[in-house]
């Protein structure tokens, strides 16, 4: 294929002795990928180049190297060298599915967060994406005490751990502090029964206070989470698909991870439902499936889902392609949110969470349904959702009394 796309350079690349016989399978990864013959064209220009610093080091095959000693040979700067940049992180991922590159050993901190993962998983239940939170902080507090540098855990006091805290509190609020110190009193009932460290350390640590109904309602007004969605330019591929997510998110709260998990088999078209998977609680969830959604799920599937070979409904539009990631699914919130001038003052599509919830109780539906539909085990994480608006606190309030009138 090389030969084909770049009849020009092939005999100059083809020949380079460790990178040379990679190249034709890697210009096919990339054609797979969805890239084009120009952007593909620029990073294989790039091979001699690279391939001149690999033999100055030394290097006489690519199995010599492990992940992280490849993508030392991209440049500190990308912006000022982007081809060659995007040529080592793209043989990187290339040479790491297949196996090509030599496996570097775990490091201890690497052995402990490995154990810690599968503990969490199997042991206690967590869904994945509660794990990565787990396991980031578990990695930042690791790195703080110095673990990989000799840090012992055996000899750790309470004044370490109250130093740590502190230090996260410089830069987050309560609220993700308080999640912070929870996922670290985890870890440490997990090193406890390790033996790993003395026993109570868990208890050592004070939460802060974080008040219930404390913060403002992150409610939209109905009209707004109206105007986001007709904001949004359905003339494009990526406007098809952004619209068909928005309105799921509007019709039914989702979450952007379920939103991203969703499947081509999960719609029954002609029963009219859609299967939901819950990754909190583990459990699916069928809804019906209305005809403004099912439409714009037609209009996508039809018109601009790229067409590859897997079931995720949403796909990336740009290369490289493949299912959408619950991140890219809140940068197109903000990306639309900001074309549109609207006066939305949150960063990620959560918020309509909130907003049908409201919406929902003001036309009359009942508590238990509210959280059954976003997918809550108790009626007390539905109530977060509830809090009262300004103006329902005006509709709330008694008439004054004509003598205090007059």
């Amino acid at each position: 294929m090389l030969a084909k796309l770049f009849p020009r350079i092939n005999a100059r690349v083809v020949s380079l002795r460790i990178l040379g016989p990679l190249l034709d399978q890697f210009v096919v990864d990339l054609h797979s990928r969805g890239y084009g013959a120009l952007p593909i064209r620029l990073r294989v220009r790039e091979a001699p180049r690279l391939e001149a610093r690999l033999r100055r080091c030394g290097i006489r095959d690519i199995r010599q190297l492990s992940r992280d000693d490849l993508l030392a040979f991209a440049p500190r700067d990308a912006a000022a060298d982007v081809y060659m940049a995007a040529l080592v992180h793209s043989l990187v991922r290339f040479l790491d599915q297949r196996g090509l590159l030599k496996q570097r050993a775990a490091t201890p901190a690497e052995q402990l967060l490995s154990a810690y993962s599968s503990h969490l998983q199997q042991v206690r239940g967590l869904a994945a994406s509660t794990v990565v939170h787990h396991q980031r902080t578990a990695s930042e507090f690791l790195s703080f005490l110095g673990f990989e540098s000799g840090g012992g855990l055996r000899d750790l006091q309470p004044v370490r751990i109250e130093e740590f805290v502190r230090r996260l509190g410089e830069r987050v609020g309560r609220e993700s502090l308080q999640h912070t110190v929870a996922h670290l009193r985890s870890f440490l009932r997990f090193l406890e029964i390790r033996g790993e460290v003395p026993r109570g350390l868990q208890f050592s640590i004070d939460t802060p206070r974080v008040y219930r109904g404390e913060r403002l309602p992150r409610s939209l007004p109905w009209e707004t989470v109206t105007a986001f969605l007709k904001a949004i330019d359905r003339s494009t591929p990526m406007g098809r698909r952004d619209y068909a997510m928005f309105l799921l998110v509007a019709t039914y709260g989702l979450r952007t991870s379920e939103i991203a998990a969703l499947r081509l088999d999960d719609v029954e078209w002609r029963a009219s439902r859609i299967r939901v998977r819950r990754p909190k609680t583990q459990s699916p969830l069928v809804l019906p499936l209305t005809d403004p959604v099912g439409a714009a799920l037609l209009d996508y599937l039809r018109h601009a889902r790229p067409s590859l070979p897997l079931r995720e409904i949403f796909l990336r539009v740009r290369a490289p392609s493949g299912p959408l990631a619950p991140t890219a699914v809140t940068e197109a919130f903000q990306k639309w949110t900001r074309r549109g001038r609207l006066p939305i003052p949150y960063q990620g599509p959560h918020c309509l969470r909130h907003s049908l919830a409201v919406h929902l109780l003001r036309q009359g539906a009942s508590l238990k349904a509210i959280g059954d539909l976003l997918g809550h085990r108790s009626a007390e994480s539905t109530c977060v959702y509830l809090r009262l608006h300004v103006e329902d606190l005006r509709d709330a309030g008694l008439d004054l009394p004509a003598e205090v009138r007059s």
